[in-house]
C-alpha cells in the first residue's frame, strides 16, 4: 500500500510538471492584441464589421474579413469602454455586436495551474520530510534489538519433535519447570540456572532444543544470533544487547537464545583491536546483563555453541552459563526415533525398515537424517511414486554421504580397470582383517569428485579404538595403492587421500596416543590455537631434534608394516581379487551378498530392490570407513 501511494505521489508531481511547463510556453507565445483605444478609432472610421465579447476578449472582424482580438478592462463593460474613447452610438449600431458569457478558461487553468504548482511544492516538501523522518528513525532504531520473539501461548515446536537427545531432554525439563512453577524453587532458596549452554556438533538439534523449551513452558522466545550484535559502529553491539533484556524484562518470564554465541563470547583479549574491540564491549555487556538477575526475573539464557573450548572463562563461570548441556551424535537408537519424527506425514511404503536406516547411517546427526528423508521424497516424486520405498530411502542416504552419481562421465576402459582393482584391493582387505568393519557396497560408478568408493560400516557404534584395529584400517587404507602395484606395477594418483589419512592415523598414534612401543605413552607436541580465528595455527615442538627424527621414523615403520599386510593379504588371495574386479566390471556396483559371493566363488545372487533386516548391505553406510579416490 505504501509503494502505491509513493507511485501516486510521483505521478502527480509529473503531471503539475508538465502543466507549468506547457503554461509557460503558452504564456510565452502569447499574440499581441489589438488596444482598445485603436479598436475606438477603427469603429468610428466605419472599418469594423463585427464586434463579438468573450468575458475579457473582444473578437473583431474587419470588413475585408480580417480578425483580430483586443482586450478590454475587467472593470467596466465593453460599451462603456468604447463609448469611453470617443465612440458614437452611431457607429456602434453599424457593427454586428454579441456579448457572450463563456466559461474564462484562460482563468480556470491559471487557477488550476497555480493550485497544481502549491500541491506539487507540497508534495515534494512531504517527501523531504519523511525521507528525514525515515533516516532519522533508521539512526535512532539502529541500537535497537535484531532479536525475533516468539508468542509461546501456541508452541509450534515441543519435546516430542525432538529425538534422539533423552539426556539432553532430561536436564532441561527443570528449566521448563522453573519457568512454569517458579515459586517451588524459590521457597526452598534454590537458584535455577541463570543460563544454560548448548554444546554440541552442527546439526545436532542445537535451536530446535531451544525452542522446544519455550514451548513446552509456553513463554516468549527471543531468537537471535550471536553476528547480529556486532556492528562497524562503535557502541552498537552494547546498546542492543541492553535493548534485549529490556524487552526480556518486559515480557517475563520467558527465554533469550543466542544462537552460536561463539561470535561475540571468544576470549577477550585476542580480537584485532585489543580489549577495546566491538566485539569485546558486547560481550562485557552481555556478562553484566546476566550477572544483574535476581531469582525473581524468571529469565533463561540460553546459548548455543559447537566451539566451547573458545568462550570466554567469564561467560562460563558459575552464575552465567553454569550449566552445559551436551548434545551429541545420536546412537542407533537415538537415529531411529529422529527417523520416526521426521517421517510424520509422509506416506511410506510398508517394506521401509526404520530400524535398518537407523543401522546403516552410523555417524548422522538430525540435520543428516531430515536431508536424506527430504531427497527420499524428492526421488519418489521424481520416479512418479505415490510412497517413499526403501529403494528412495538407500539412494537418499548414499547422495548424503557419497554426492551424486555421474554415470554421464566418460572413463575409458583402462581407467575403469584401475579403479576395479583398486576399490576391490580395499574391499577384499577389510573382508579378511578381523577389525575391519564388514563391506557393505563396493562401487566404481563415479560419484561425486570421486572415481569410485568402498563403504564399510561398524556392525555397533563405537566410541574408543583400539590398536589392533587402528593397524588394520590403515592395511584397509594402503589396499588400493597395494592392489595397483601388484597388478600393474605401480601405482596411480587415486591413493592420496588413502595416503593423507593413513599418515596422520600412523601420527596420531605416535603422538597423541602413545601407541608406540619404542617412545612409549607420552604425548609430544602442543597444539596452538589463534582463539580469535578460533582454530589450530601452529604446533609447538616440546621435543628435540632428534626425538623428532624417532617420531618420523616411527610413523614410517607403523605405515610400512600396514602396507605390508595389505600386500600379503592381496597376493594370498590373487585368485579372489580377479573374481571380485571381473564382477565390478561387469556390474559396476557390489553389495554385500555380490561381494561375498563373487569372494567365495559362488554365482552371484539377484538384488531386490526391499532390504531386509538380515540384508542391511543395500542400506548405504556412513562414511565412518570410506574410501574415495578422485
Amino acid at each position: 500500500m505504501k509503494k502505491q501511494n509513493g507511485t501516486f505521489i510521483y505521478i502527480i508531481l509529473i503531471f503539475a510538471v508538465i502543466f507549468l511547463i506547457y503554461n509557460y510556453i503558452t504564456e510565452e507565445n502569447d499574440v499581441p492584441t489589438l488596444p482598445i483605444q485603436t479598436l475606438a478609432t477603427e469603429i468610428n472610421a466605419g472599418q469594423i464589421k463585427s464586434l463579438s465579447v468573450e468575458g475579457d476578449t473582444i473578437n473583431v472582424v474587419y470588413n475585408d474579413g480580417q480578425i483580430t482580438e483586443a482586450r478590454k478592462e475587467p472593470i467596466s463593460t465593453t460599451i462603456e469602454q468604447l463609448q469611453a474613447f470617443g465612440v458614437e452610438d452611431a457607429a456602434l449600431q453599424k457593427i454586428a455586436f454579441n456579448v457572450q458569457e463563456p466559461t474564462d478558461w484562460a482563468s480556470v487553468l491559471n487557477v488550476g495551474g497555480t493550485l497544481l504548482g502549491i500541491i506539487a511544492m507540497g508534495a515534494i516538501a512531504y517527501m523531504f520530510i519523511r525521507q528525514f523522518q525515515g533516516v532519522n528513525n533508521q539512526a535512532m532504531s539502529f541500537g535497537k534489538s535484531r532479536a525475533r520473539m516468539f508468542a509461546g501461548d501456541r508452541p509450534e515446536i515441543t519435546f516430542n519433535d525432538v529425538a534422539g537427545a533423552r539426556e539432553a531432554k532430561q536436564d532441561l525439563k527443570e528449566i521448563v519447570e522453573f519457568l512454569k512453577e517458579p515459586e517451588k524453587f524459590i521457597n526452598l532458596g534454590a537458584r535455577i540456572p541463570s543460563g544454560v549452554l548448548l554444546v554440541g556438533a552442527p546439526g545436532t538439534g542445537k535451536t530446535l532444543m531451544a525452542k522446544a523449551v519455550a514451548g513446552e513452558a509456553g513463554v516468549p522466545f527471543f531468537n537471535i544470533s550471536g553476528s547480529e550484535f556486532v556492528e562497524m559502529f562503535v557502541g552498537v553491539g552494547a546498546s542492543r544487547v541492553r535493548d534485549l533484556f529490556e524487552q526480556a524484562k518486559r515480557h517475563s518470564p520467558c527465554i533469550v537464545f543466542i544462537d552460536e554465541v561463539d561470535a561475540v563470547g571468544r576470549h577477550r583479549g585476542a580480537g584485532v583491536g585489543g580489549s577495546h574491540d566491538e566485539r569485546e564491549q558486547t560481550l562485557n555487556q552481555i556478562l553484566v546483563e546476566m550477572d544483574g538477575f535476581g531469582t525473581d526475573t524468571n529469565i533463561i539464557v540460553i546459548a548455543a555453541t559447537n566451539r566451547p573450548d573458545i568462550l570466554d572463562p567469564a561467560l562460563l563461570r558459575p552464575g552465567r552459563f553454569d550449566r552445559h548441556v551436551v548434545l551429541d551424535r545420536p546412537d542407533i537408537r537415538g537415529r531411529e526415533a529422529i527417523f520416526q519424527v521426521h517421517v510424520r506425514g509422509k506416506p511410506l511404503s510398508p517394506n521401509v525398515d526404520l530400524e535398518v536406516l537407523a543401522q546403516g547411517t552410523p555417524g548422522f546427526v538430525g540435520a543428516d537424517i531430515e536431508n536424506a528423508i527430504n531427497e527420499a521424497a524428492i526421488l519418489a516424486a521424481r520416479r512418479g511414486k505415490q510412497q517413499i520405498g526403501m529403494s528412495e530411502f538407500q539412494k537418499a542416504i548414499e547422495r548424503v554421504i557419497t554426492g551424486t552419481e555421474r554415470r554421464s562421465r566418460v572413463i575409458s576402459e583402462e581407467e575403469r580397470q584401475i579403479f576395479a582393482y583398486h576399490e576391490a584391493g580395499h574391499a577384499l582387505v577389510a573382508h579378511v582383517l578381523p577389525k575391519c568393519d564388514p563391506v557393505r557396497k563396493v562401487s566404481i560408478i563415479a560419484t561425486g569428485m570421486a572415481g569410485g568408493y568402498t563403504l564399510t560400516l561398524p556392525e555397533k557404534d563405537l566410541y574408543v579404538t583400539i590398536r589392533s584395529k587402528m593397524e588394520d584400517d590403515m592395511a584397509y587404507g594402503l589396499a588400493g595403492r597395494a592392489a595397483e602395484e601388484l597388478i600393474f606395477g605401480e601405482a596411480s594418483t587415486g591413493a592420496s587421500s588413502d595416503l593423507e589419512r593413513v599418515t596422520q592415523t600412523a601420527r596420531k598414534m605416535v603422538m597423541r596416543y602413545g601407541m608406540s612401543k619404542k617412545l612409549g605413552p607420552v604425548v609430544y607436541g602442543k597444539k596452538e590455537e589463534l582463539v580469535f580465528l578460533g582454530r589450530e595455527i601452529n604446533e609447538q615442538r616440546d621435543y628435540s631434534e632428534s626425538l623428532a627424527e624417532e617420531i618420523d621414523h616411527e610413523v614410517r615403520q607403523i605405515i610400512n608394516r600396514a602396507y605390508q599386510v595389505a600386500q600379503q593379504v592381496l597376493q594370498a588371495h590373487r585368485e579372489e581379487l580377479e573374481r571380485i574386479v571381473k564382477h565390478l566390471m561387469e556390474r559396476e556396483t557390489l553389495y554385500t551378498s555380490e561381494f561375498i559371493a563373487a569372494f567365495e566363488g559362488h554365482p552371484l545372487p539377484d538384488i531386490q530392490d526391499v532390504p531386509s533386516k538380515h540384508q542391511p548391505e543395500q542400506v548405504a553406510a556412513a562414511a565412518v570407513a570410506a574410501t574415495a579416490e578422485v
